[in-house]
């Protein structure tokens, strides 16, 4: 690992773990879900479903453990299980109204947090660490973009799209 690279993740790291939300409050009803449920709704559509297997294997956990949260979201109201339209046996997992809101409203950092970081800053230092910023978004979305192009003979390209549900 070069320098640069190690000194990223170390900074990463470090922002994550101070400006975190580690709970998310649902506007409409007050309820509270946990950073680890809203993390679930992040993988989750409102339109496509996705197996209980498929979410499990793509989040690196078993279908067991899934089972129990998805469960706690369809009780919270969150996620609904629809039966898939191609095997009877088996469900696919979508979101529902109030889901998809808690997906919109939801950021994995909490912004007063991030607000008290960056006014800790000069204001020289934050324009810019905000510049260091948009350019590391910038290389994020092109390398984004060229894991998900199709492949093409020159490259060999492995095309990243959604996971199979």
């Amino acid at each position: 690992m070069t320098p640069e690279v190690d000194k990223l993740i170390s900074g990463y790291g470090r922002i994550f773990f101070a400006c975190h939300r580690r709970q998310v409050r649902d506007p409409k009803t007050k309820k509270v879900l946990s950073a680890h449920q809203a993390g679930i709704l992040d993988h989750l559509d409102e339109i496509d479903g996705i197996s209980l297997f498929a979410l499990a294997n793509h989040l690196g956990v078993t279908p067991s453990t899934m089972s129990l949260s998805v469960q706690r979201l369809v009780d919270g109201g969150y996620v609904r299980r629809d039966p898939d339209p191609d095997d009877a046996r088996r469900v696919q997992i979508r979101l529902t109204r109030s889901g998809v809101r808690i997906k919109q409203q939801q950021s994995v950092l909490d912004p007063q947090l991030v607000e008290a970081m960056l006014q800790r800053l000069s204001p020289v230092d934050r324009a810019a660490a905000l510049r260091g910023l948009t350019l590391f978004a910038r290389a994020a979305e092109e390398l984004r973009a060229s894991l998900n192009a199709p492949p093409t003979p020159q490259r060999g390209a492995i095309p990243r799209g959604r996971f199979e549900g």
